[in-house]
């Protein structure tokens, strides 16, 4: 997994460890969110939930058409997913979303499995790719 070199990241996925390990697989998106949730606030992780991401065209405003998961201290998307496999569709999501906010990186975070590394993936945005480490 590519990862940024920010202790907050390692932090975030230490979060999501937590909720996996108390909760284990099978749990609906929404249940995963809300958990995931208290155990930021039990780390002090600073985070906002269903941010509205800001779509631009021509300069002219396009409307709000898509809401991130977590925006957690506001450079860091996480977008949580509960499904068998997580397919391209959901990295290309996550990468539209951290173009758009601008952020260094997202992390998308699959809690329907055995082994919660196993539904880590990151994304970086390309722009900050200059702070990336390849682990």
């Amino acid at each position: 997994m590519t990862l940024i070199t920010d202790p907050l990241v390692h932090e975030v996925i230490g979060c999501a460890i937590a909720v996996h390990r108390a909760l284990g697989p099978g749990l609906l998106e929404g249940a995963n969110e809300r958990c995931l949730a208290i155990e930021f606030r039990h780390r002090q992780i600073s985070y906002a939930t269903q941010v509205a991401v800001p779509l631009r065209y021509r300069d002219i405003d396009a409307g709000c058409g898509y809401r991130i998961d977590f925006l957690v201290e506001g450079r860091l998307v996480v977008e949580v997913k509960s499904v068998e496999r997580l397919l391209p569709v959901h990295t290309a999501q996550v990468l539209t979303y951290v173009h758009l906010l601008d952020v260094p990186q997202g992390l998308l975070i699959n809690f329907n499995v055995e082994r919660l590394k196993d539904g880590l993936k990151s994304v970086i945005n390309q722009r900050h790719a200059t702070f990336a480490a390849f682990l």
